[in-house]
């Protein structure tokens, strides 16, 4: 898997956004990736240096249409922590 296979797209919450003052990026991550996977593909695409990836996986929510029952589809949660001396990663683009 390459880099951008791996993280999906950044989860962009009012507690994600407090968490990036302390250099901790909350990315939505392949299935399949592992811990490893995920720093190096971070260090990829964003050129900074990562000290700590926590993981969680995130069920699918029970929905109701009338009488019929599904879930949403199941996710993988990557909190990736930045060294001290990286630089922070741009989200949001400032124009």
């Amino acid at each position: 898997m390459e880099a951008r296979d791996i993280i999906l797209r950044p989860v962009i919450t009012e507690a994600s956004t407090d968490r990036m003052d302390d250099k901790k990026y909350t990315f939505d991550v392949d299935l399949r990736a592992n811990k490893n996977q995920i720093k190096n593909a971070v260090e990829a695409i964003f050129g900074v240096s990562v000290a700590k990836v926590n993981v969680m996986n995130v069920r699918g929510k029970e929905k109701r249409q009338g009488r019929f029952v599904g879930f949403t589809k199941k996710r993988r949660k990557a909190i990736v922590t930045l060294t001290n001396d990286s630089e922070e990663i741009k989200l949001f683009s400032e124009e």
